[in-house]
C-alpha cells in the first residue's frame, strides 16, 4: 500500500514528507530537488545562504536574495516537484528573503525560530505560495492563528510541530528537552486539537506536520495515526548523496555515538542539538572568538560577548573544515550506517511503513 499523500490547500504532493531545510548550506538545491522528484516536499534553507560569494559582507541583502533566487531556480530546472524554503524569522534579512522567495514563485515558505508574526505581510494578493510556520507548542499555534486572523482575515495554510529531539535550534528550554509534557507525541495531539476551530485557507481543517525525532516508515505511521498530515525529517536526509554538505559533514553522521549527540547553547541564544568535536570543546573552555561580525545576521546574537560566529561555524562544517566548526544533528543522528541516495530512502521509508501497517493489521 503507497504513502497517503500531503495537502495542503491546493498543493498536494504524492508522499507525505517535508524535507526539514538544514543551514548553513545543508539542504540546497541539490537536495531540494531529488527529494521534490521523489514526491515529497524539498526544501531550501535560506540561512547564510549566500555565504562564500564575492559582496557577503560588504551587501549583505543584496548578495542572500541572489543565491536565494539562483537556488529556487536551480531546482526548479531539475524537477516539477514541490518546492519550499525555510527561513527563521530571527534573521535581520528574513522580511527581504520572503519578499525573494514568494517573487520566484516558491510553493511554500516554513518559518520557525521565533514567531512569523508578520508573514502575511509579505504575500502578495494573489500568490499560492503556502506559509507554514513552525511551533513547538499548542498556544504558540494559537497566537498565530488569533494575530494572523486580526490583522490579515486568514490563518496559516499548515502548521509544522518541531518537538524536542530535533538537529539545530530548539524552540524549547533545556529543562523541557526531557520532560515527556514537551513530546512530539504529546504535542502533536495538542496541537491538533487547538487549532480545530479554525479554517485553513484552503478549506477544512489546518495540516499539522509533525517533525524532530522522525526516523523510520512505522515512525511517520504513528505520527499519521495521532491525526498529523504528514511528518518533516531532516537527519535522514543529510546521510544522502544528493545532500549538499561535503562528505566529510556527512561522515561525521556515519561516525557518532549516542553519547556524541549532545545539547549546546548556541550564540543565537537557543538549545541547539550537535555532534560534539573539538571545536565545540574549546568553544565551552571559551577558547573560540570572532574577530569581527560583518553579518549581522541574527537579532539575538551579540558578536561582542558570543563565544564564536554562528553563520561562520556551519559553513565551515558545510564545507567539510569541521575544525573550524560543527554539524547540528537530530537526536537519532548516531543510528545512520551508510549513505544513500534521496530515492533508496524514500522508497525505504515507504517499505517500512508497509510493513508497519502490516503488523498493526495483524495484530
Amino acid at each position: 500500500m503507497p504513502f497517503p499523500s500531503l495537502t495542503i490547500g491546493d498543493l498536494t504532493v504524492r508522499t507525505p514528507i517535508v524535507q526539514g531545510g538544514m543551514g548553513v548550506g545543508i539542504s540546497l538545491s541539490g537536495l531540494a530537488s531529488a527529494v521534490a522528484e521523489a514526491g515529497g516536499i524539498g526544501v531550501i534553507a535560506a540561512a547564510g545562504i549566500g555565504m562564500g560569494r564575492p559582496g557577503y559582507a560588504t551587501n549583505f541583502i543584496e548578495t542572500n536574495n541572489e543565491a536565494l533566487r539562483d537556488e529556487i531556480r536551480a531546482t526548479r530546472a531539475k524537477t516539477s516537484g514541490a518546492v519550499g524554503v525555510n527561513i527563521m524569522v530571527a534573521l535581520t534579512n528574513y522580511a527581504d528573503l520572503v519578499t525573494t522567495a514568494v517573487k520566484e514563485g516558491i510553493d511554500a515558505i516554513f518559518s520557525g525560530a521565533g514567531l512569523p508574526l508578520d508573514m502575511p505581510a509579505h504575500l502578495p494578493e494573489g500568490a499560492k505560495t503556502k506559509l507554514v510556520p513552525i511551533v513547538s507548542s499548542a498556544r504558540a499555534a494559537v497566537i498565530l492563528c488569533k494575530k494572523w486572523l486580526a490583522r490579515f482575515g486568514r490563518v496559516p495554510d499548515a502548521f509544522v510541530v518541531e518537538g524536542p529531539l530535533a538537529g539545530g535550534h530548539l524552540g524549547f528550554k533545556r529543562d523541557q528537552i526531557t520532560d515527556p509534557a514537551h513530546s512530539l507525541e504529546t504535542v502533536v495531539p495538542e496541537v491538533i486539537e487547538a487549532v480545530k476551530p479554525y479554517t485553513a485557507p484552503g478549506g477544512g481543517p489546518i495540516p499539522v506536520i509533525a517533525a524532530g525525532g522522525v526516523y523510520t516508515g512505522a515512525d511517520i505511521l504513528k505520527y499519521l495515526r495521532m491525526g498529523a498530515a504528514g511528518v518533516q525529517m531532516g537527519t535522514r536526509f543529510v546521510a544522502t548523496h544528493e545532500c549538499d554538505a561535503d562528505d566529510a559533514f556527512k561522515q561525521t553522521y556515519l561516525k557518532a555515538k549516542e553519547k556524541d549527540i549532545v545539547i549546546i547553547q548556541s550564540p543565537v541564544g537557543l538549545p541547539g542539538r550537535a555532534i560534539a568535536n573539538t571545536f565545540l570543546e574549546e568553544a565551552a573552555r571559551g577558547e573560540r572568538h570572532p574577530k569581527t561580525c560583518p553579518f549581522n545576521c541574527v537579532h539575538s546574537c551579540d558578536h561582542k560577548t558570543t563565544p564564536y560566529c554562528i553563520m561562520m561555524a556551519l559553513m565551515n562544517a558545510k564545507k567539510g573544515n569541521l575544525a573550524h566548526g560543527f554539524a547540528f544533528a537530530g537526536q537519532n543522528a548516531w543510528r545512520v550506517e551508510e549513505i544513500i541516495s534521496v530515492k533508496q530512502l524514500m522508497d525505504s521509508l515507504e517499505a517500512q511503513y508497509d510493513a508497519a501497517l502490516a503488523l498493526e493489521a495483524g495484530a
